[in-house]
This record gives structure tokens, sequence and C-alpha cells, in this order.
């Protein structure tokens, strides 16, 4: 099983970047040691002259690991069929124990990876690379939680048996299953409806304002960073909750991945890709407003900002748009 193409492109994805990490790290200790832009040393020469070859090799590393984290998600889908009691990702990402805390980690990944390209961006704006120290610290954080991703993918992946009985997403989401998503299944109908279009729109405002005020606002940019995490769970739980019921039509399936499925036009895919664009953007709006007091972002700084958080502020609408039509298109009628 592990010869499937997709498997052998993301462990080829995942060794590739822990590689080139891997490769990158040694540098960056002795870049954090001894970077100085105001010297004119050979060494100080030869590490920026480095910096240009390494960043773009990080920067290669982030961009595979987000195109990675759609490939896994996807994979997980199409393996669905291979396995007796599978009726979708849930029932492949349980076929041993290494299945979720993969997608975990993934995820984890993808955010770091968004985030670490957005300070990327940022200091090779400025005249001075003022975050340079900071994205190689970065960068060795990194290599650590790519080494993780890539040993729970192999486990994951190597471990996987066709003839092994897995459960199916209806017995994880169950409203009677004593799991977290049990829980969110569990919610009132209305309560959930209430959090989902209150942590959304108040996620959408406050970016929106952020994005007016041109980002000079450091509060407003951190509360955007803060409302984009909030705003990214009440969107998972809504969908749990009581999204799922209405493209299903069915007021007792809560599967957040069979609406990735062909048979539900993969209507999962116009929910999750704005969502996970709006939260990366509205994460790294609120990093990147830290930078606002070095006096070579100044200016930079805000701008980035702001425009991250009208990114974010775009793809949460756009998703609250497309879940919202989803429901009221639906011949569900799931509220008096």
């Amino acid at each position: 099983m592990i010869f499937q193409p997709a498997i052998i492109a993301l462990l080829l994805a995942a060794g590739l970047s822990l590689a080139m990490l891997a490769t990158a790290s040694p540098f960056a200790v002795q870049l954090i040691r001894h970077w100085d832009l105001g010297s004119g040393s050979e060494r100080q020469l030869r590490l920026e002259r480095l910096t240009y070859l390494f960043s773009m090799m990080v920067a290669l590393v982030c961009g595979l690991q987000v195109l990675s984290t759609l490939l896994f998600v996807f994979n997980a889908d199409k393996m669905s069929v291979m396995f007796v009691g599978a009726m979708c990702a849930v029932g492949a990402l349980n076929a041993n124990a290494y299945g979720f805390p993969a997608l975990y980690a993934q995820l984890a990944l993808f955010f770091f990876a968004s985030t670490w390209l957005a300070i990327n961006r940022l200091d090779n704006q400025a005249r001075d690379y003022p975050l340079t120290r900071l994205k190689y610290v970065l960068l060795l954080a990194y290599a650590p939680l790519a080494a993780l991703v890539l040993y729970l993918q192999f486990n994951y992946f190597i471990r996987l048996e066709a003839d092994v009985i897995t459960s199916c997403c209806g017995s994880m989401f169950s409203e009677e299953a004593d799991t977290v998503a049990s829980e969110v299944s569990a919610m009132a109908p209305r309560q959930a409806i209430a959090l989902f279009y209150a942590g959304l729109g108040a996620a959408v405002l406050l970016a929106l304002w952020h994005w007016r005020g041109a980002g000079r606002r450091v509060w407003s940019g951190l509360a955007v960073g803060a409302s984009s995490v909030v705003a990214f769970f009440a969107a998972l739980m809504g969908i749990v909750a009581f999204v799922s019921l209405y493209i299903y039509e069915h007021p007792h399936h809560h599967c957040p991945f069979c609406i990735l499925k062909p048979e539900y036009d993969y209507q999962g895919y116009l929910l999750y890709i704005p969502l996970f664009a709006a939260a990366a953007a509205g994460l790294a709006a609120g990093v990147l407003t830290l930078f606002a007091r070095r006096p070579s972002l100044a200016t930079l700084a805000p701008q980035a900002s702001a425009r991250l958080a009208g990114i974010a502020a775009a793809g949460f609408a756009l998703f609250l748009v497309v879940a919202s039509f989803m429901v009221l298109s639906s011949n569900l009628i799931l509220l008096e």
C-alpha cells in the first residue's frame, strides 16, 4: 500500500523537506551566533550570500508542506475504499494509531509554514533584514516538527493493512460516543449556529477594521490573529454540529470528511480551502504586527499585516457565504 503514488509523493515531500532543513540547520546556528549587518568582515559577507540560498530553500520547504496538507487529506479520503468499514477519510485515518496524529501534525506544520513565509517576505522587503535571526531561530524549531511529520506519516503508511476492519465516521461523530467530536455533535443546533456566526462574524469585522486602519494599531492586529484562531475552531465546530447535516440532508450525519467525497460534489473543498487560507492569513497578520516597532519595518509591517487581514476577512466571508448557501439550499428542516 505504501507504493501508492500519493503516498510516495507525501513521503518524498516530507523526506525532502527534512533533508533540506537538516542541511540548513548548521548554517542557521552559525548565522544566529555571528550575524552582524554592520560588519564588513569576510564571514558576514559569506553569511549574507548564503542567506539568499537557504531562505529560498526553506521557502520551498514551506510551499511543499502547504501543498502536502491538501494532498494528505485528499489521499486519506481516496484510501477509504481499501478498508472494510471505512466510509471516508475517518476510516482510513483510524486504520492504525498513527493516522490522526499524522493529520494533526501536518495541520500544525501548515500553519507554521504559512507564518514563516509571511515573516520571510516581510524581512526581504526591509533594507536591513531585521528578522533574519528570528527566521533562522524558527528554522531550528521547524526541523523537529518536520521530523515528527515524517515519522508519523511513515509509520502510518507502513502499518496500513488492507484486511484491517476499521471504524467509520458514524462511530466517531455519533452523539453517543465518548469523544470531543461527539460532544460537538451533541450541541443544540441554535447554540451551534449562534457560536458559528458570532465567531466568524467577529473575525471578519476585526480583520476589516485592521485592514481599514492600514494595520497601524498593534492591538487590532493581535485581535485579528486571536480571532482568526477562534474563528477557525468555531468554523470546524459549526461544520460538525450543523453545516454537515444540511449538506447530507440527514439529521444525524455529522462527519466533516464525507463532504469531501464526489457523491456530495466535493463541497467540502469549497469550505475548507477559504477557511484554511483565511485562518493562516489572519494568524500571520497578528504575528507581523508585532514587528511594527522596528525602525525599518515601521511602515512595511503595518502594510503587510493589513494586507493579510484583508485576505483573512475575504476568506472568512467567502466561507460564511458558501456555508450559508449550503444551509439555505438544503431540503433539511433542522430548526422550526
